[in-house]
């Protein structure tokens, strides 16, 4: 049986995202979630670090193969990069990975946690959609979220991946998943304390701040390019 302590972070990020019922990706800004969830998981297995200095470039540190090809993948871009690249780059970069999304909700649907399927699309295309089957894992994720954030427990008692999971959702506009606009009111600043303080670690927080860099110029593209048309 999967729960929450042996997924991935970006395998988190993108069960909270899919649509429970219908499968779909509810947020627009998921791949750029999942991409500096990767990051993260890369820090935390301490495969990768973040260099000293002005310009923090991402350096890989140790490339052995792992038992997840999405990180395989990853750590092979990074390793094979010409010239060093800071971590918004990474995110950016990884973001547009081809069929990122995918290949972590096909995760998900290995460990039986969603089905992969296909429906048509006003009888003309097909989409592939992850309805939930087995609800517990993200009924326990939500818990732990939920738990963090409204039962305000000592900081330093909240593991690093629920608060980096928290922090994330907010980057990708996804903490509505799991919280209701009331609570998200009264709470706001209790996440607040969870993110920008001292549980996260230097690199994690740079990773959580590089998503939301990427998706501030996702979203300021569009409306450029509209303006400009």
């Amino acid at each position: 049986m999967t729960d929450t302590a042996h997924m991935h972070l970006y395998e988190e990020i993108m069960l909270l995202a899919l649509c429970e019922q219908k499968g779909t990706i509810s947020s627009g800004y998921v791949g750029y979630a999942v991409a500096a969830a990767v990051i993260a998981e890369l820090m935390l297995q301490q495969r990768i670090t973040v260099a000293d200095g002005r310009r923090k470039y991402v350096e890989l540190i140790d490339s052995t193969a792992s038992d997840d090809p999405l990180l395989n993948e990853c750590m092979e871009k990074i390793k094979s990069s010409k010239r060093p690249k800071v971590l918004r780059t990474w995110v950016n970069e990884l973001a547009h990975l081809k069929d990122i999304q995918h290949k972590v909700a096909r995760n998900l649907a290995e460990h039986g946690v969603v089905s992969a399927d296909e429906e048509k699309v006003m009888w003309l295309f097909t989409r592939r959609v992850y309805p939930e089957v087995n609800p517990q894992p993200e009924q326990e994720l939500r818990q732990r979220m939920r738990a963090a954030v409204l039962e305000e427990q000592d900081s330093s008692t909240i593991d690093a991946r629920t608060v980096i999971i928290i922090a994330l959702c907010q980057g990708a506009r996804l903490l509505s998943q799991v919280f209701s606009a009331r609570e998200l009111r009264q709470h706001r600043d209790r996440i607040k304390q969870l993110v920008k303080g001292n549980v996260l670690g230097d690199a994690a927080r740079e990773a959580v701040q590089a998503v939301e860099a990427a998706i501030m110029v996702a979203v300021m593209i569009p409306a450029i390019t509209v303006a400009t048309t």
